[in-house]
């Protein structure tokens, strides 16, 4: 809320008001401003991290919200349930740029397909620097969000397994992604541990919606551009972190097998092997998804 200028604006048109404020400071001046207004009654105010916060139920979120927490509280709002109706928030204008991204812009990232996998995103209005006092070092713009419900069944650890994948080299193919060892590597330890534990398309149709947790923490910082790497190896082996079981490396023999599995099904699922990430639509990547996981090749352990 800040001083609270949203918020009384907020308070005189909705039946209620829920307001969550870290800095202790501003909790007070708030309380004070809404304490000498007719609104009191409206407000519920919280003093917290909101990341932290279990959050109420709300219908809907209006927020100027800090470029750093900007990707982990829309992935929290969007975990969210029962979901929500919209959120309008305004965040730093590069960041919602990124949201908003569309297949083959060069903005377009592994944050835009996570977020417009859950949510219908549209950018609203630009706000410039100007328009605060004292004025920022950048633009905002501001954005609405609006969660698609029910979400789309898909087991989301699977899914942002293959996409944090996919664009790590977001301008590379995926032919090539996925013959580097690293990757090759990944995909058998998780084949061994899917086959060792019983796990399969059972598993991933019963937790369609598990795994939102591991979206939270993405931001599409970490997209790669298209040049040149001193070890392709070594840095696949960075994107995998994170995307399934640990353990050693596998045979050469096994990468073989799997390598030759891969491209089938890059193939198999409509000429992927010569396409690459930048460019490839939320649909292109479920059914890639469904792909590999009819084959047994799976992104996350």
């Amino acid at each position: 809320p800040g001083t609270g200028n949203l918020t009384m604006q907020l308070l005189e048109t909705c039946a209620r008001v829920v307001a969550i404020e870290l800095d202790t400071r501003m909790v007070l001046e708030l309380q004070r401003r809404v304490a000498a207004s007719p609104y009191a009654s409206k407000l519920t105010l919280i003093s917290g991290d909101v990341l932290r916060t279990e959050l109420p139920y709300f219908d809907l979120c209006v927020a100027n919200i800090p470029y750093q927490i900007s990707s982990p509280l829309i992935f929290k709002l969007l975990a969210h349930r029962p979901a929500f109706r919209a959120a309008v928030l305004m965040v730093q204008r590069e960041f919602a740029m990124r949201l908003v991204a569309k297949p083959g812009e060069s903005l377009y990232c592994r944050l835009a397909a996570n977020t417009q996998l859950l949510a219908r995103c549209s950018h609203l209005l630009k706000v410039g620097k100007n328009n605060f006092r004292p004025p920022p070092k950048v633009d905002s713009s501001v954005v609405r969000i609006e969660p698609r419900n029910p979400p789309p069944p898909v087991n989301f650890t699977e899914w942002d397994g293959l996409v944090r994948l996919c664009f790590s080299r977001k301008n590379r193919t995926l032919g090539a992604i996925f013959k580097t060892n690293a990757v090759l590597d990944l995909l058998v330890r998780n084949a061994k541990l899917v086959q060792a534990l019983g796990l399969g398309k059972a598993n991933n149709a019963s937790n369609a919606t598990s795994g939102l947790e591991a979206m939270m923490a993405a931001d599409g910082d970490g997209d790669g551009d298209d040049g040149m790497a001193a070890d392709d190896d070594e840095e696949m082996a960075e994107a995998t972190t994170g995307t399934g079981s640990k353990g050693g490396k596998a045979s050469k023999e096994e990468r073989d097998q799997v390598r030759e599995k891969a491209i089938r099904v890059l193939n198999s699922a409509g000429n992927y092997e010569d396409k690459r990430s930048a460019k490839l639509s939320n649909e292109d990547f479920l059914a890639l998804l469904a792909a590999f996981n009819a084959e047994g090749l799976h992104f996350s352990g």
